[in-house]
Order: structure tokens, then sequence, then C-alpha cells
């Protein structure tokens, strides 16, 4: 677990929510900075522990402490392995478009989510779920998963290797990513501020300034003659705009430096009309 995150406008430095209930249940914390001392892998060692739970760590586990638990370390993943190996499967998955994920409860090796898999827990994907709405279902579909499992556990079905074949890798998102590029597919658009909700967030620039993008849907309006990127219509769903192959309706925008509203108010309040940039 990280010591600290960054949270908040002001990126403060914050402990993670594992930490905050860990204090207060009174349930004994370690915070390593590094994995590959051998400190951590002794502090293990002294628990005597049939399997070890690794829920998004973000770390690599070196072979030491891999061989510290007598069963092995159990991975809970969001992703149907071995697509989206990696830092980002749940957004990955939504910016791909992707219909089905998964929560697959995995037995770490020393490669990048690449062991054995003791069970898999298939969902769809709705067509406007966001990422953070995803990851907050993933996070339960996990949790009963694996209870399940350690209910039964060692007692269970050796892990299945996984193939390599439909292998994809999700790496770690960047706030550069978020900014929209308009001549995609109105498909892709909408995937894409899906994909970024809540973090980095969608973005396109207007006067030079970030302004961050939510909500995103297919639209009903036609491209007509209009350039991708600029404003097709403004009424009650939204703003309209076009795309390579169609539009795209925001129903909510943020401004540098304002609150986030809706995206006709933010359209009625500038003046702003069909044939203009966004």
């Amino acid at each position: 677990m990280s010591a600290r995150q960054a949270r908040g406008r002001g990126r403060k430095l914050t402990p993670p929510a594992v930490k905050q209930a860990a204090v207060e249940l009174g349930i004994p914390l370690d915070q390593p900075t590094k994995m590959k001392d051998g400190r951590l892998a002794a502090r293990l060692a002294e628990l005597s522990l049939d399997v070890v739970v690794v829920v998004a760590f973000g770390r690599i586990l070196p072979p030491d402490i891999l061989a510290v638990p007598r069963y092995g370390c159990i991975n809970v993943h969001a992703s149907a392995l071995p697509r989206w190996r990696g830092a980002a499967p749940i957004q990955r998955a939504v910016l791909a478009g992707d219909a089905h994920t998964a929560v697959a409860l995995m037995k770490m090796d020393e490669g990048l989510d690449t062991g054995p898999v003791y069970r898999t827990v298939q969902t769809p994907i709705a067509p406007m779920e966001t990422s953070g709405a995803l990851f907050e279902r993933l996070a339960t579909l996990g949790a009963d998963a694996l209870d399940e499992l350690l209910e039964v556990f060692p007692q269970v079905p050796a892990p299945t290797p996984q193939s390599e074949d439909g292998m994809t890798h999700a790496a770690m998102l960047s706030k550069k990513e978020g900014r929209v590029q308009w001549d995609r597919p109105a498909q892709a658009l909408v995937d894409h501020v899906r994909g970024m909700d809540p973090w980095p967030v969608a973005f396109t620039l207007r006067d030079e300034l970030p302004l961050k993008l939510f909500g995103a849907a297919l639209s009903s309006h036609p491209q007509a003659d209009h350039a991708p990127g600029t404003i097709v219509a403004v009424d009650g769903d939204g703003v309209h705009v076009a795309a390579r192959d169609g539009a795209v309706c925001l129903s909510q925008v943020q401004p540098a430096g304002k609150r986030r509203m809706d995206a006709s108010a933010w359209a009625a309040g500038r003046q702003i009309r069909p044939g203009d940039p966004i």
C-alpha cells in the first residue's frame, strides 16, 4: 500500500482508505517503500502465513515475497485475463469499448499479471458506464469472489494457466491522454470520455484552457457539413459536437477554475452557436 495518496484540488497527501480502516480497527499495518531489500519478506515470514492477498498494490512482488506464504499469493485483478494485464485494466477496457470485463483471482508469479487463474467472474459493461462506476462494481464482485474462494481454500482446483492468445497490455494512464481528438469516430469519443472519468478526465482546449468533458453519448443530431470539433447543436440534452462520422452529446462540462455544470447552461452563458468550435 502506498503510504499516502494525492487527493483533491490541492493534491494534498492523505492516507489511503485501507490504512484508515486498519488504524480504526486496530489491525497491524506495514507500509514498505521498497520491495527488493528483503525487509518485507522477512516481516511476512515471521507471520507463518498460509496465503497473501494482493489488491491494487501497483508493484510487482519479487520472488522472495512470493515464496513466503505456504500456498502463494492471490491477486484480485479487474479484467478477463489475459486481456488487459497491467496497471489500468478497468480504464483500458472502457476506452476500448469492451462489452464485457471480469474479475480474475490469480495465483501470482514473477510476471506482470501472468499467473494461473483460480476463478473468473464475468460482467457486462453498460454502454454509458464510466471507469469510476465500473471500478465500484468490480470492487464488490472481487470482494465477494475472494470471500468465496478463501472460505474453502486451499481445497480448490488448481489454477488454470493463462493463454497468451488475446493478451493486451493495460498501460498506466497519463493526464495528456485525456485530450480529445475530435476527428475520431463518434463511438470512440463516447468511450474516451467515459473511460477517462473520474481520472484523468477527458478535455479539450478552448481559448488555450482545458475544458473538461463528462456524460458523453451518441447524438441524435446529424453531423451535416460540420467539421469535427465544431458545435452541431445545443439543446436540453447538452452540447452536440461533430466527430468524424457523426456527433457526440456532452451533458456536462467543467471550465478551467470553475465548477462542473450542465453543458447547455455553459453554452448559453457563452452564447455558443452551431458552427462554433467547442
